[in-house]
């Protein structure tokens, strides 16, 4: 992780640097399943744009969480996946899932619409094959 000296104040801080924002927590997410390329990983993580998720995948990358694959081929593959510390903050990140799922989607804000979706929709285990989706 990209080092920002006395900065932290506790651990929650420094990994709300890591994945502070919109999108990291889909994209990491997207990665638990393995290896993924651009494309995929943009179909994965509907609204995210093309100049987002570039800027956040190269973050990512220089906090030790993702991992850039170029294979010299024409035309040029690039591949992504997560590093072993990428892997530990996906595991990290099943129980704040889990908490989603019971606490805030069961309760929608007043006003808002009722979510009907299964618990797998987001976030679902480790090494399945869900997605986040609306």
């Amino acid at each position: 992780m990209a080092a920002r000296p006395g900065a932290h104040v506790c651990g929650i801080d420094a990994a709300m640097t890591v994945i502070g924002g919109k999108w990291k927590v889909l994209i990491l997410w997207a990665l638990h399943d393995g290896t993924r390329r651009f494309g995929e990983l943009r179909r994965l993580v509907p609204g995210v744009t093309e100049k987002v998720l570039a800027s956040h995948l190269r973050e990512l990358e220089n906090d030790g969480i993702v991992h850039r694959e170029v294979h010299d081929e024409v035309p040029p593959r690039v591949e992504y996946s997560l590093t072993p510390a990428g892997v530990a903050l996906n595991a990290a990140l099943a129980p704040l899932s889990a908490w989603g799922r019971d606490h805030a989607m069961a309760t929608p804000a007043p006003g808002a619409p009722a979510v009907d979706a299964p618990a797998s929709a987001c976030f679902g285990p480790i090494g399945s094959a869900s997605a986040c989706r609306p």
